[in-house]
């Protein structure tokens, strides 16, 4: 299969060795009082972005790819929360453990640590839950990806200049070839999602490749034909 990507390359990839990456669509990111909101994020630009991810998602299960779904969060007596991070969350209003609307903040159990409804993991797909920005951090990613023959990933999911970004930088060091889908990612403030994919973009494709729903919809349409 083949991806027509924004400057004119293509994204060719076998479905059997892909996976789809959904980075962190959980409540405490994309809802209202989580912990994106209270720390001063705009949510509506990553409400945009769900039906998209969405049917991307959907597509993906039907061509058979591989479904990783990541959040990121923090054990309940936060061991694994360096004191650092929350110091910085708590300079942002929205201290890391502490008690807000949809329970303690990026604390795994709580119901703002689950995904949004519209993106619930069927019975069978893998889910990364993470300690830092990127997926890899302190998980058996690596692993559990080449063990499965998986050499392609497709990027959707929040934040794309935080969590989407660290991830995809570290995959692009361990070899992977990375596409990003750019309307099924978001940000807070936008102007930061458009300067991360350019980065993506730099140097005639430095961290990958960038495409939209659209033209990866049309790719599967075309191999049903």
């Amino acid at each position: 299969m083949q991806v027509f990507c924004k400057d004119g390359r293509f994204f060719v990839f076998s479905p059997e060795k892909t996976a789809l990456l959904v980075i962190d669509m959980q409540r405490d990111f994309c809802c209202q009082g989580g912990y994106g909101h209270v720390a001063g994020g705009n949510v509506a630009p990553l409400h945009v972005i769900l039906p998209r991810v969405r049917e991307i998602l959907n597509a993906a299960r039907s061509l058979g790819l591989w479904i990783v779904h990541t959040r990121e969060g923090h054990l309940p007596d936060l061991s694994d929360c360096p004191q650092a991070k929350r110091e910085r969350s708590r300079y942002a209003g929205a201290e890391i453990g502490a008690k807000g609307p949809l329970g303690r903040f990026l604390i795994r159990g709580e119901f703002g640590h689950d995904f949004v409804d519209e993106l619930t993991p069927l019975p069978g797909e893998l889910i990364i839950d993470k300690p830092g920005f990127g997926a890899f951090y302190k998980t058996n990613l690596e692993n559990l990806l080449k063990e499965r023959g998986i050499t392609h990933l497709i990027f959707t999911g929040v934040t794309t200049e935080v969590c989407v970004h660290s991830t995809l930088r570290e995959a692009v060091d361990r070899g992977f070839y990375c596409l990003l889908l750019e309307d099924c990612c978001a940000a807070y403030d936008m102007a930061l999602h458009q300067a991360a994919v350019r980065m993506i973009e730099s140097e005639g494709g430095i961290f990958g490749w960038v495409s939209t729903a659209r033209e990866f919809l049309k790719a599967i349409a075309l191999l049903e034909k």
